[in-house]
């Protein structure tokens, strides 16, 4: 059956609601989607922010150990590397919005375990909730990629739905005092009331994501044509069409062999991909190196917890809220020169927050803002580079191991932050950050190197 303007209809999989008729009702599908990723996305972030910025300081309290308090930040990165990848291998069987649901669950349950070890001051089970915490994250950033199943062109949508984890996230932080009154109501430690919250936010964004995902815009973009997308794109220089500008990849029809390799295999023989991977991975370790240990660093120059939340929602404020502009840079300059972008801002952050002495000043929390911008940057061009040369049937595969990737190499950079604070102090734990920064540019040029040579042998 046709339309007027003679393109078929194709019902769509419902996922437990109507099923849409209409071809234009694959437009409708990805707006509903998108909607319901930016309120779960809202909803993560003020349960994770409000964790995790005390994280390090309820985790102070437990151990009495600086080195151990990054530990406790080091166990939520594993978690969230571990489950992303075991997140993403069950949607790619059975849709997102299962996958997603579950992700909040597991964080809840893992606010809940660090309320417990808080009030039990039990630090082995304060990592135990660290990882299931995790989770929370692992759904967060799989949500991005959820926004991209049925988007043109996937980058806009995908920085719109990392956008709205600002909502949350800047509201998480400032949680802190109102925290500390309503456990000290209920007789907990006060550092664990921020987890009061987070319990209850991811509680609500497990039950929004089950109940209104649907249809799975996953499962809908299965069953349209291979090349009915303009995101679904790999990287073959012997297409005969023209790549995109920046991102010199392609979009073909069919399978090709980069297609059949497997998810490991395709990142690391595809250069793209895996600069998309390595960029991220290194983005995310800068900041979480950092962002981590600041806490600490002012709580050396006594502010306040409340001063604390304020400066780390400046900084979530640069992760998240200038998103949509960079998307649109994206589209307009390409994801090479996006990403490098966003190495030298880092630099630029690192060199501020490193010179600012203990607790609260304006240079600190210049530096900070900046820690996020560079994030947003390196993080959205990554994200839409890993996106666009990946086949649309292996994403989700490789979607989840280059999170698992970045995970784990934020991991190590948050346990070694602690250590690293403890012996140097925070000037050099910046100056230590500043390498990968540095790491970040070098794998962007080699991209857009790679991606301009594409280009000239797809229009050859």
């Amino acid at each position: 059956m046709r339309t007027r303007d003679g393109r078929s209809r194709r019902p769509l999989p419902s996922g437990g609601g109507s099923r849409p008729e209409s071809p234009h009702d694959v437009v409708a599908v990805q707006r509903h989607a998108v909607r319901t990723l930016v309120a779960t996305q809202a909803l993560g972030g003020v349960g994770l922010s409000s964790a995790i910025t005390v994280a390090a300081l309820l985790a102070l309290d437990v151990s009495g150990s600086e080195s151990l308090a990054g530990l406790v930040q080091t166990a939520q990165v594993v978690g969230a590397a571990v489950i992303a990848a075991v997140l993403a291998a069950y949607m790619s069987r059975h849709g997102r919005r299962p996958g997603l649901a579950l992700g909040y669950l597991l964080g809840a349950l893992g606010a809940a375990v660090c309320i417990l070890a808080g009030a039990l001051r039990y630090f082995p089970l304060l990592l135990v909730g660290a990882v299931l915490l995790g989770a929370t994250t692992a759904a967060n950033n799989q949500s991005r990629y959820a926004a991209t199943d049925l988007a043109q062109p996937a980058h806009r949508d995908l920085s719109t739905v990392v956008w709205a984890t600002t909502l949350g996230s800047v509201i998480g932080p400032n949680l802190i005092g109102p925290g500390g009154v309503v456990a000290v109501w209920v007789h907990l430690p006060p550092r664990t009331g921020p987890f009061l919250f987070g319990v209850a936010a991811m509680l609500v964004a497990a039950g929004v994501m089950w109940l209104r995902l649907r249809p799975d815009p996953l499962l809908v973009s299965r069953l349209q044509p291979p090349a009915a997308h303009a995101g679904d794109v790999v990287e073959d220089p012997s297409s005969s069409k023209a790549p995109p500008p920046g991102d010199a990849v392609a979009p073909v029809d069919g399978l090709t062999p980069t297609a059949r390799l497997g998810a490991w295999q395709l990142i690391r023989r595809s250069p793209l991909v895996l600069a998309a991977t390595v960029g991220m991975a290194l983005t995310h370790a800068v900041m979480v190196s950092v962002m981590v240990m600041t806490p600490i660093h002012m709580d050396h120059g006594h502010a306040s917890l409340e001063v604390i939340g304020l400066v780390i929602s400046v900084h979530v404020l640069g992760m998240f809220a200038l998103s949509p502009v960079v998307g649109m840079v994206v589209d307009r300059f390409g994801s090479p020169a996006v990403l490098a972008t966003g190495g030298v801002v880092l630099l630029c952050a690192l060199l501020l927050a490193g010179g600012s002495p203990p607790g609260s000043s304006v240079t600190l929390g210049v530096g900070l803002f900046l820690l996020g911008l560079g994030w947003s940057l390196g993080t959205v061009a990554s994200s839409t580079l890993l996106t666009a040369a990946t086949p649309r049937g292996r994403r989700p595969e490789v979607q989840g191991l280059s999170d698992m990737t970045t995970g784990f190499t934020a991991a190590a950079g948050g346990a070694l932050a602690g250590v690293v604070l403890g012996v140097a102090g925070f000037g050099w734990l910046n100056a230590g950050a500043s390498v990968l920064a540095v790491g970040v540019i070098v794998v962007a040029v080699a991209a857009g190197r790679h991606a301009a040579r594409m280009a000239r042998e797809a229009l050859r």
